[in-house]
């Protein structure tokens, strides 16, 4: 783990100053205090960290919660009633991991997992235009289209023109110029610019303006358009910051609803977020779902204890660590270790850096998860993986994360209803006693719903086996199970596994690439 700290201690930099704004704007879209929310970031790198073995998933308070929530103290009354319904949903999801219902996630269909990614890329971009110009109408993390303020994401970004601050503009801009200029051009100069993220580099460069045109009227930057964290006065301030759950209630009826409400919708959004984390790793790694949740009761325990926000995986996050390089669950760790730090020791410092030069770097956050490419892939692929994906987007972008997946499911099983390539009957499998050959045979057809148990088989073989994979008879192989065995590819070299491929295709030993053999025309006989 730690010979990748070159790796992980610069993408854990990044992933600090994107989880910053984040858990205090969600911690404000929930109406909680705004500590509330940085507590959470940090059990949710730290202690999530620890426990988890998801190398490059990170955890943290949830935008797709941030509504519930909200309703929740509001109905209840009492913060401190809300933090038991949050410690009993760190125990109900503990329940899930035991009873192994990590398993749930495997049954999300590929199409609707990119929908997802696409959809939260794009509603980062477009939640992050107006803070990018200056205009802080609403809080940093917020992810629904319908905005408290009564704008929505659309008209938000039509009135950013009214309300410009020009100084925010200016390091925005800069910011922008420097990440982009850095990652285009200055990586592959020199493996030092691979090492030290451009993001870095604009945040300081952006913190060093603002204090700057503070002294310049026309470029002045109020404090609205700055990160606003916490400053106590002295150190006993600290503790009067933190919030304790009142257990006085914990079996009322109110309580124990919302503690289930609120286990099983950040359960979905965590098997949700491993399953596209996953498929963003260039690695491939696999996370144990079950481990995952259980992972995630103990940081919500935690959490609820010391009054933070409840804790689920996230994407923005995660995919920050992705595209910052990180290798392992120590930038998740050293990303909760630096939000503790900065929290007790500088938060006036930090209280300098400008919501503009964090919204550039979303923005590229954003770009990468939606890239315009992706679209022409999931097209090209047919009706059947572009109708659940773009359906998926679209509810995203003008409701929210939640919705937009219940819609894209429903799509995504209306299809296999049209398709009706269903099959009870789907994998043969054969092991022989005297020698390390696997025999598999493919059924007829095979669907996304058989994802879990083929990922599992093949993830499961020996190491210096021979896998005879026989795919002669099947008719209908759906994309999401292609792309399992692209994955394989690079779990087969790093397992020693030999494979023999037979399909009405041809013969193939050890495929470089599943997805390009199966473009290939039949043989015909």
């Amino acid at each position: 783990m730690y010979k990748y700290l070159k790796n992980d201690i610069p993408a854990s930099i990044v992933v600090f100053f994107v989880a910053l704004p984040l858990c205090l704007g969600i911690a404000l879209a929930s109406d909680a205090p705004p500590l509330s929310g940085l507590i959470s970031g940090i059990i949710g790198g730290i202690i999530v960290g620890f426990i988890s073995k998801s190398k490059i998933g990170v955890s943290g308070p949830a935008a797709g919660l941030a509504a519930i929530v909200a309703s929740a103290i509001s109905s209840l009354g009492s913060f401190e009633l809300f933090l038991s319904a949050v410690v009993l949903a760190g125990i109900i999801q503990i329940l899930f991991g035991v009873l192994k219902m990590g398993v749930i996630g495997y049954y999300f269909p590929n199409s609707v997992i990119k929908g997802m990614l696409t959809g939260i890329g794009i509603i980062i971009i477009l939640k992050q235009i107006p803070h990018f110009f200056g205009y802080d109408n609403e809080a940093e993390g917020a992810d629904s289209f319908l905005e408290p303020s009564g704008e929505n994401t659309f008209s938000a970004i039509g009135h950013i023109f009214e309300n410009i601050t020009l100084g925010a503009l200016i390091i925005g801009v800069i910011g922008l110029f420097i990440i982009l200029f850095w990652d285009i051009v200055l990586t592959k100069k020199h493996s030092f610019f691979k090492i030290i993220q451009g993001s870095l580099i604009a945040v300081f460069v952006g913190t060093i303006l603002q204090i700057i045109f503070s002294n310049i009227p026309d470029l002045l930057i109020d404090g609205k358009h700055l990160v606003q964290v916490p400053v106590p006065k002295n150190i006993s301030d600290y503790g009067s910051f933190l919030s304790f759950p009142d257990f006085s209630k914990i079996f009322s009826i109110e309580i124990l609803t919302i503690a289930f409400t609120l286990a099983l919708v950040a359960s979905l959004e965590t098997l949700l977020s491993v399953e596209a984390t996953d498929k963003l790793d260039p690695e491939k790694n696999i996370t144990p779902t079950n481990r995952e949740l259980f992972a995630q009761g103990f940081g919500n325990i935690a959490s609820g204890f010391i009054g933070g926000l409840p804790i689920t995986q996230v994407i923005v996050r995660s995919s920050a660590n992705v595209q910052s390089n990180g290798k392992t669950k120590m930038s998740a760790i050293l990303h909760g270790i630096l939000l503790l730090v900065s929290v007790l020791t500088i938060p006036t410092i930090l209280n300098h850096i400008p919501k503009s030069v964090l919204a550039s770097i979303l923005i590229i956050v954003g770009f990468k998860l939606a890239k315009p490419s992706l679209f022409k892939k999931m097209f090209s692929l047919g009706w059947t993986q572009f109708l659940p994906f773009i359906v998926t987007v679209i509810v995203i972008v003008v409701t929210n994360l939640l919705y937009g997946i219940f819609i894209g499911l429903v799509i995504g099983f209306a299809v296999i209803l049209i398709k009706n390539y269903q099959n009870s009957v789907f994998l043969n499998k054969k092991e022989f006693d005297d020698s390390n050959v696997i025999q598999m045979t493919f059924a007829e057809e095979i669907s996304f719903l058989n994802k879990a148990a083929i990922q599992k088989e093949l993830f499961n073989l020996p190491e210096n086996s021979r896998l005879e994979l026989d795919i002669t008879k099947t008719t209908y192989l759906d994309y999401d199970i292609v792309e399992i065995l692209e994955d394989f590819v690079i779990q087969s070299k790093n397992k020693n596994i030999f494979v023999h491929l037979k399909s009405e295709r041809g013969i193939v030993d050890n495929p470089t690439s599943y997805i390009e053999f199966f473009k290939l025309k039949k043989q015909i006989n």
